[in-house]
């Protein structure tokens, strides 16, 4: 399905090595990538880049040097859209983790080098590759239940039991400093809603919760309203705070209900005319849609085009928007 095989020996390098930069230079060498390069300050031992090989680099003029055709920015939020400026001025396309910033200052910086170095832009919310979803968005786009009216979602996961290895207290999620906060490190489930609602965002309010006893200086905590063009709605709620944790999808259709269930790789369709049906994934592995979006995104350098590049960064800008204010 994806060809990106005359890519593999080309470099590519990797802005960050924290567990998601490791994820990223482990799925590169698992894909037969052999030329990665790993852009960081420190040369700190890795904790698991399992078999891959690779290089350090610490300067832009070592970037200058390898002259990557891509790169996978995975460093604290913060950093991403200076990096992802620095990138697109060489020519270099890239995967950007998301948010693709914490602020919405310099985005038409971006889209202007954008429209000067045309590359592929194509920004990290991995959860678009997850197969349940895919089959919820072709079941709601097949309108066999009726039109989409509404969508509920929650993700609520203890932020200390993220990476146990670590203090939860130096990690970017809990640093505003380095773009933390949970409406923008969980707004995977805004991009969702949105991407499901297949509508522009009319409008939309986010009421952040600061009281949970975290020793974190952002939100931990956040309900989010969205109402689209087509005047279909999302409810969001998002929290760092719940010690039992939850995330489900539930997508009310004319006809239907359909409830996604992450933690439990379910989705179920309930009607009130027919027994419920459950589709299952039993053999999920979170690191299949990492796959799938690299994959994806070095199949795309081979026929991509301004607008798709450009709707990536509007797409982003539109969700920092309502994690930061509401629109």
């Amino acid at each position: 399905m994806f060809n990106f095989d005359k890519f593999l020996n080309q470099p590519i390098v990797v802005f960050g090595a924290g567990s998601i930069g490791e994820r990223h230079i482990r799925n590169l060498w698992q894909l037969g990538f052999r030329n990665i390069a790993v852009f960081r300050q420190r040369n700190l031992p890795f904790r698991d880049i399992a078999d891959a090989k690779v290089t350090i680099i610490k300067t832009w003029d070592e970037v200058e040097k390898i002259k990557p055709i891509a790169a996978i920015i995975t460093s604290p939020t913060s950093f991403h859209m200076a990096q992802a400026i620095e990138c697109i001025n060489r020519n270099i396309h890239i995967l950007v983790e998301k948010p693709l910033s914490n602020t919405t200052e310099n985005f038409e910086i971006l889209k202007t080098a954008i429209r000067i170095n045309p590359v592929f832009v194509y920004v990290g919310y991995m959860m678009r590759f997850h197969p349940l979803i895919l089959k919820a968005k072709q079941i709601v786009e097949s309108q066999l239940y009726g039109d989409l009216i509404s969508i509920q979602s929650k993700w609520a996961e203890y932020l200390p039991d993220w990476h146990p290895w670590e203090d939860y207290r130096t990690s970017y999620a809990a640093q505003k400093s380095l773009g933390g906060g949970v409406a923008l490190t969980l707004s995977h489930e805004i991009d969702l809603c949105n991407n499901l609602s297949n509508s522009e965002v009319r409008s939309s309010f986010i009421q952040k919760n600061y009281k949970s006893k975290l020793e974190i200086d952002v939100e931990s905590g956040a309900d989010i309203l969205i109402k689209y063009e087509n005047d279909t709605t999302s409810n969001i709620h998002l929290n760092f705070y719940e010690k039992c944790k939850e995330r489900f999808l539930r997508i009310v259709l004319d006809d239907a209900s359909l409830i996604f269930d992450y933690f439990n790789s379910t989705l179920t369709i309930k009607t009130n005319f027919q027994e419920d049906i459950v589709f299952t994934e039993k053999n999920f592995d979170r690191n299949d849609m990492f796959l799938e979006q690299t994959k994806y995104f070095f199949s795309k350098l081979n026929h991509f085009t301004l607008e798709e590049s450009l709707q990536q960064v509007e797409n982003s800008e539109q969700i920092i928007k309502i994690c930061n204010n509401g629109i």
